[in-house]
């Protein structure tokens, strides 16, 4: 073989290479070409309209039950195999004073709810309260940023999509996490709601409420936890037993719980959210110069492992506005809607006074201009005295994969107006964003029932970031008057004087008591010293007596004298003291007349 027939195995190689590359190549492109084949397949071929459940004599009965003249709140377009943004679904904005529930499993869409009805009760004038328990409500302050799928849904359901932010001001319990700082005084927050948090029994709670009653007739104030031990304390004291006198009295073993589920209470970090200033509950009534409302925003990520606490707050909030409101009857729009999330948590182990305090607070309230959503997962979990009175209902997917959430479906089910759906199904099969829906009209009547897909909120889907969060707390004038606590004289110092006072007087009383028993101690000890000088007066009469019988021939000079040197060898011998001798001497001299005259 001549070096000119050698083959080159570089080259080889590399031709090798080649053809690999080319036959790649030539593979990738017959399977684009599939693909595309196969979506144009897919483009050309007819989409299976899901089964209508309606007839169009329902929907057009459900188009003119969410027809109404006066201003309403847009909740999205009736489902009906596919959307039909021609008949929108609405709740009259007067008649969210009337309450309205929003229910639903986990991951359903219930937050984004609550962002479309506060987004747009502020759009009209209605201020807004709402929890934000995983932070997930917050992106309402930062307009939304529109993608593809979301106009895509918007323009489905024939909702106009524009990002907006909406005017928020974020609050938090006692200032844990990001917000000014929402505090309660331990009066203001009272012995029912206190019984409540603390899991007390019937006993232990009227006892409560007996201390209650106690320090407000006594003129101590109740600020924190640390007053309400104080008072608690000194009443099972010495010094305090005696004070509930015809009151009926504490058991020091109740008191003795009481203080334990006090000190439990406090060390789970409670204690923050009782002191002053107690938060003024108008500052949740504010109004834009541009007449939006203000959302007000919980923020509670902290308090999560404390749910009874979360929700009794929340209780108090409103039992304090129902206090401070004036009555104003029905109204275009309410003041304030108030949305009650983990509603459940509130109802749970409540006794039966709370629950009729709950009850009434919820009746009465909307004539003060003031509407609750109560936000929780199954309408079971709110009392059916409180659920009669709620007027609108957003329920999203049910989910039925135990017995007991079948019943809790068979019980949601049973709730509802009658309609042209199989509830117990369509309940079970929305979709994320879908919900059965049936409001109160302008006439006071339910609407229609409406399988619903909600609009979109027009606020940021994602939690504003907490950099922006912390610089809108910065800049509000709530935090120069809510920001710093105040520890002003309270129950805890004037008891603590009291008890000095009660000490130093008690020191005194001994002092005096010690004086006097002194003093008659050296009584005692001068009339022993006198009975002894007597005796021994006694004596030297007697040695006297003794004396004069042994000198009776002696005439009274001698006499004298003898019994002078007697009378001395006697008083020397017998009595030791200058004194006596000087009483003594004075005893003889007056018996033989010696005492000189001047």
């Amino acid at each position: 073989m001549t070096p000119s027939d050698a083959v080159d195995p570089v080259a080889a190689a590399q031709a090798d290479a080649d053809a690999a590359l080319a036959a790649v190549v030539k593979a990738q492109a017959e399977a684009d070409a599939a693909v595309q084949r196969a979506r144009d397949a897919a483009a050309a071929a007819p989409v299976e309209t899901p089964p209508a459940p309606l007839d169009e004599t329902l929907v057009a009965g459900i188009r003119a039950g969410y027809s109404f003249d006066a201003p309403a709140l847009e909740l999205g377009a009736l489902v009906n195999g596919d959307t039909r943004p021609d008949v929108p679904i609405r709740i009259p904005l007067a008649m969210t004073n009337r309450h309205g529930l929003v229910a639903g499993a986990t991951g359903t869409g219930k937050t984004k709810t609550l962002q479309v009805l506060a987004e747009q009760l502020s759009a009209h004038g209605v201020a807004v309260f709402a929890a934000d328990i995983k932070g997930d409500l917050s992106g309402i302050a930062t307009a939304g940023v529109p993608t593809d799928k979301l106009l895509a849904r918007t323009q489905g359901i024939g909702q106009t999509w524009n990002g907006t932010a909406t005017p928020t001001e974020y609050f938090s319990l006692g200032g844990i996490g990001a917000g000014i700082p929402i505090r309660a005084t331990v009066a203001g927050f009272g012995p029912l709601l206190l019984s409540k948090v603390l899991g007390l029994n019937p006993t232990q709670e009227s006892s409560l409420g007996l201390v209650f009653h106690y320090a407000d007739a006594a003129g101590l104030p109740l600020l924190d936890l640390t007053d309400l031990r104080a008072v608690l304390s000194f009443l099972i004291s010495d010094a305090g037993k005696g004070e509930l006198t015809g009151l009926g009295g504490l058991s020091s073993a109740t008191v003795g719980v009481i203080l334990r589920e006090l000190i439990t209470f406090a060390d789970q970090g409670a204690d923050v959210f009782f002191g002053e200033p107690e938060i003024d509950t108008s500052e949740f009534l504010k109004i834009t110069a541009d007449g939006r409302g203000v959302v007000s925003l919980l923020e509670v990520p902290g308090v999560h492992d404390k749910p009874a606490l979360f929700s009794t707050f929340l209780m108090w909030l409103l039992a304090d506005l129902f206090n401070d409101l004036p009555e104003v009857g029905d109204q275009d729009k309410p003041k304030l809607v108030f949305f009650f999330d983990e509603a459940n948590l509130l109802f749970t182990d409540a006794s039966k006074d709370f629950l009729a305090q709950i009850t009434q607070t919820v009746r009465l309230i909307r004539s003060k201009g003031v509407g609750i959503f109560f936000v929780t997962q199954t309408p079971k979990d709110v009392p059916s005295d409180v659920l009669a009175q709620l007027g609108s209902r957003v329920q999203h997917q049910l989910r039925a994969f135990t017995p007991d959430d079948a019943k809790a479906l068979r019980a949601t089910v049973s709730t509802y107006p009658n309609s042209g759906y199989d509830l117990a199904e369509v309940l079970t099969s929305l979709g994320t964003g879908e919900a059965i829906v049936t409001v109160m009209n302008e006439k006071g009547a339910p609407s229609p029932v409406a399988w619903t897909r909600l609009r979109a909120p027009e606020g940021s889907m994602e939690p504003t970031p907490a950099a922006q969060i912390a610089q809108a707390v910065a800049a509000s004038p709530l935090l120069a008057k809510y920001g710093t606590p105040i520890d002003r004289d309270s129950a805890r110092e004037m008891l603590a004087r009291k008890l000095d006072a009660a000490h130093a007087a008690a020191v005194a009383a001994q002092q005096v008591l010690d004086a006097a028993k002194a003093e008659a101690e050296r009584e005692k000890q001068q009339q022993v010293q006198a009975t002894q000088q007597a005796k021994a007066a006694q004596k030297a009469q007697a040695e006297y007596d003794r004396l004069l019988k042994q000198t009776g021939g002696a005439s009274r000079t001698t006499a004298t004298r003898t019994s002078s040197r007697a009378q001395k060898s006697v008083l020397d011998q017998v009595l030791g003291s200058q004194v006596t001798k000087t009483i003594l001497t004075g005893v003889v001299a007056g018996i033989f007349g010696t005492r000189r005259r001047r």
